[in-house]
C-alpha cells in the first residue's frame, strides 16, 4: 500500500467518491467528515498526508490545518469550492503545501498529491550545509540554527534547499515551481512567494529585513552567502 491519507469533507458523496479514487490509487484512506473528528484522528495515528477541505461544520479547514502545523510537518493539501483569491493565501499562509480548487477531475488530483508527496521525501545528493549558526541537513532532513530546529515544512525544506545548494544564483518563480512544486506552465506563482514568506519567518533573524534570501525584483529570488 502507498502512502496513509487522512481525508476531510463534509460532503458525504464527494467523500465516499473520493475516498475511492484514492484507493483505486493505491492509498490508505482514514475519512472524517468534519473538524473536530479530524484532528482527532490524527492525533491518533500517523498520516503521510492530510487532503482537507476549507468549509467544514464547526472546525473549519483553516483551524485544523492551524492545529496539525502547531506540531508537524505533515503535507497538507487544502480543497475548496470557492476559488477567492483570499482564501487560497489564508490556507498557504497557515502551511498548507498545495491547494485545488473544487470541482476537479481525479486524474489531477492523484497527480497533485503524487507530487506533495515525492518532494516531501525526495532529496538530491544529501548533504550538510552550513551558513553562519544556520545548518541544513539534507539527509536528517532538518534545519537548525544555533542548534535549535526550526521545524520547516516539507516544502519549506525543498524551496530552502534548491536556494542553499546555489548562493549567488537568481531564481526564478516558474523555476522554482517546477523544482519544488513540480509544476510546468500550469503552476501557481502564489504558491512560491506565500511559502517564501514562511520559510524567511523562520530562518532570517528579521524577516522583514531578510538577509539570508533577498528578493530581485522583477526576476525571483536569491539565496546570499553570509
Amino acid at each position: 500500500m502507498d502512502a496513509h491519507i487522512l481525508l476531510v469533507e463534509d460532503d458525504s458523496s464527494l467523500l465516499r467518491v473520493t475516498t475511492l479514487a484514492l484507493q483505486r490509487a493505491g492509498y490508505g484512506v482514514t475519512a472524517r467528515e468534519n473538524g473536530r473528528e479530524a484532528l482527532e484522528a490524527f492525533g491518533r495515528e500517523p498520516f503521510d498526508l492530510v487532503l482537507l477541505d476549507v468549509m467544514l461544520p464547526g472546525v473549519d479547514g483553516f483551524e485544523v490545518c492551524r492545529e496539525i502545523r502547531r506540531t508537524h510537518a505533515t503535507p497538507i493539501v487544502m480543497l475548496t469550492a470557492r476559488a477567492d483569491t483570499m482564501d487560497v493565501v489564508v490556507g498557504l499562509e497557515l502551511g498548507a503545501d498545495d491547494y485545488l480548487t473544487k470541482p476537479f477531475e481525479v486524474p489531477e488530483l492523484i497527480a497533485r498529491l503524487r507530487a506533495v508527496l515525492r518532494r516531501g521525501t525526495a532529496v538530491e545528493a544529501p548533504t550538510l550545509m552550513r551558513f553562519g549558526d544556520l545548518a541544513i541537513d539534507e539527509a536528517a532532513f532538518r534545519v537548525t540554527r544555533g542548534g535549535d530546529d526550526l521545524g520547516l515544512t516539507a516544502t519549506e525544506f525543498r524551496l530552502l534547499c534548491e536556494l542553499a545548494r546555489r548562493p549567488g544564483q537568481v531564481f526564478t518563480r516558474e523555476v522554482l515551481l517546477e523544482r519544488v512544486w513540480s509544476y510546468q506552465f500550469q503552476g501557481d506563482s502564489r504558491l512560491v512567494d506565500v511559502a517564501m514568506r514562511r520559510l524567511r519567518a523562520k530562518i532570517e533573524v528579521d524577516s522583514a529585513h531578510p538577509i539570508l534570501i533577498t528578493t530581485v525584483r522583477g526576476v525571483g529570488y536569491r539565496f546570499e552567502q553570509p
